[in-house]
């Protein structure tokens, strides 16, 4: 009976095989005439075939369909878990897109693909044994890193940024962003005022205070009349060069985010622009230099583009950019040691691009249970990117925070849980990577980390809060 059995078994599982291997080579027929039609060059051709044939949209897209063999029983639940992994990880539709378009890539998604190339970790080896015709063979290797490459030159890399460091994950600061003169001069003034505010006592200044590294130092804001918010405030600095603003990417542009805070109830709480308007206007020299600037006059959509404006030019220069500009004497052995683990360790398969952050939304606790570690019940700002999209899969990923002053920034996490940088580290590394590094190891990346410490110099035209009765 036992002998049985086992004959049973081997004769199913060859014959799982044969049909998976049928269907597979069926599957990759179809992938390479598909290939050929959404790609937008012949380079994206050969990128997407590569992809195809290994079957990377199986684990890693939403819009995937399965064969019929992902039904067996045994196969279905592997087939689930490695989906839901691999989503979780990895959705490679923007990629498909990008692809299909023409236009770069996210940065994220080549930092990701860059990593598994380079370590061979995909597709996974279950699954090479049952399609056993995936891989990535040397060429596929070389197609992609150099593809990866020549995005990096193309769309991402900061002008003056050293030809050794080009196709870096990470990228310089540009030395400046293009803006008006004449609107930072009032966007900076209006940051600083505390008549957005209901009551006169709440300024953008108070949450993002350029002095502290552009936080308010709290676990979470207080707002007009000691309410307090839900979520920890990210750094205004270098927020221009976000994807996307708040935690969840609820602001498309640095604009639209200004106007979120001064209408919230629970933050700055004025009912409307126009209740703003009739305390600023009643300023005779800030109506006529509004007027210079925006001869519609006031609006709040003139004012939140004013306040956009000033931010856009708050960007922190740090030693670390004059690193990647060329500077190989400013860093020391520590802290180039720290960059090697933070690379080595995956954290720059999220914290990418220019503001080493900001490009991409990313579930907390990957590798394990953040939220059960946590210690205390979970709330709806953990939704995170959910309450936004209403996507199952959004639940708990945060748009990347830039790592640019994170020494300045604490508490951190979007929940304010950790005060300690070398804490943050080590959670990093066990929720997101599942790894244990050794104190030497924490001790070298926050020494990197500290690099990027840098220093914002302020407009000529720059303003203190005033008091308003």
């Amino acid at each position: 009976m036992k002998k049985l059995l086992i004959v049973s078994i081997a004769v199913v599982l060859i014959g799982y095989l044969c049909i998976s291997g049928i269907a597979y080579i069926h599957d990759k027929d179809y992938a390479e005439r598909a290939a050929a039609r959404l790609a937008a060059s012949p380079q994206a051709y050969g990128i997407r075939k590569v992809l195809d044939r290994n079957a990377c949209y199986y684990c890693h897209s939403t819009k995937t369909v399965l064969p019929n063999y992902a039904a067996l029983p045994g196969i279905r639940q592997l087939a689930e878990h490695d989906i839901q992994t691999g989503l979780a990880y990895f959705r490679i539709d923007s990629l498909y897109a990008a692809l299909g378009s023409g236009v770069p890539a996210p940065e994220a998604d080549l930092a990701k693909l860059e990593t598994v190339v380079n370590e061979r970790t995909m597709p996974p080896k279950l699954f090479r044994f049952v399609h056993w015709t995936t891989g990535l063979s040397a060429d596929d290797q070389r197609a992609l890193l150099d593809w990866i490459a020549s995005q990096r030159h193309s769309a991402y890399a900061t002008p003056g940024v050293a030809p050794e460091f080009a196709n870096e994950p990470v990228q310089p600061l540009p030395h400046s962003l293009p803006t008006d003169a004449g609107k930072v001069a009032l966007g900076n003034q209006l940051f600083n005022d505390v008549r957005l505010s209901a009551d006169n006592t709440i300024s953008c200044a108070s949450c993002h205070n350029l002095a502290i590294g552009g936080v308010d130092g709290k676990k979470v804001s207080s707002g007009v009349g000691g309410q307090l918010g839900a979520i920890n405030a990210p750094t205004v600095f270098n927020s221009a060069l976000n994807r996307t603003q708040f935690w969840d990417g609820r602001a498309a542009t640095l604009q639209e985010q200004a106007g979120g805070p001064p209408l919230n109830p629970v933050e700055m709480a004025s009912t409307s622009w126009s209740e703003i308007i009739d305390k600023l206007k009643q300023d005779s020299s800030l109506t006529q230099q509004f007027l210079r600037v925006y001869p519609d006059g006031w609006s709040g959509e003139n004012i939140t583009d004013a306040i956009a404006e000033y931010e856009t030019t708050l960007l922190t220069p740090s030693r670390f950019d004059a690193y990647l500009r060329g500077d190989r004497d400013v860093l020391n052995s520590e802290e180039l040691r720290g960059y090697q683990l933070f690379k080595a360790n995956h954290c720059a398969t999220c914290h990418v691009g220019k503001n080493l952050g900001g490009q991409s939304f990313e579930r907390m606790g990957l590798a394990a249970d953040y939220f059960a570690a946590r210690g205390h019940a979970r709330t709806d700002a953990d939704n995170g990117r959910a309450n936004v999209t209403k996507d199952p899969l959004d639940r708990h990923a945060f748009k990347t925070p830039t790592l640019r002053n994170v020494e300045l920034t604490a508490p951190y996490f979007h929940d304010g849980s950790r005060i300690d940088l070398r804490e943050a580290v080590r959670d990093m590394a066990t929720y997101q990577v599942g790894k244990q590094l050794a104190e030497s190891d924490i001790d070298a990346i926050v020494a990197f980390l500290r690099t990027l410490t840098g220093t914002h110099q302020p407009a000529a035209t720059s303003v203190r809060p005033r008091d308003y009765p």
